[in-house]
């Protein structure tokens, strides 16, 4: 009976203390993701619209089958 009582409390912990590791957060994680500037503005501080074009060439491959007789 006594162990029975152990073995409960014991998975009574890690159940609590699972339930408390998910539901809290560290505020650094909080803290970085709001302070991340949208693409755009990644963009524009990056200067990409100052790039030249890139005239990029078709390489796709394509098999033709001989005609079926």
């Amino acid at each position: 009976m006594r162990k029975l009582v152990y073995v409960v409390a014991a998975i009574a912990v890690v159940v609590g203390g699972a339930a408390w590791a998910l539901r809290t957060r560290p505020q650094s994680i909080e803290l970085s993701t709001a302070a991340m500037p949208s693409l755009q503005e990644l963009h524009t501080m990056a200067g990409v619209e100052k790039l030249p074009n890139q005239d990029i060439d078709d390489q796709s491959l394509l098999f033709t089958t001989a005609p079926k007789q």
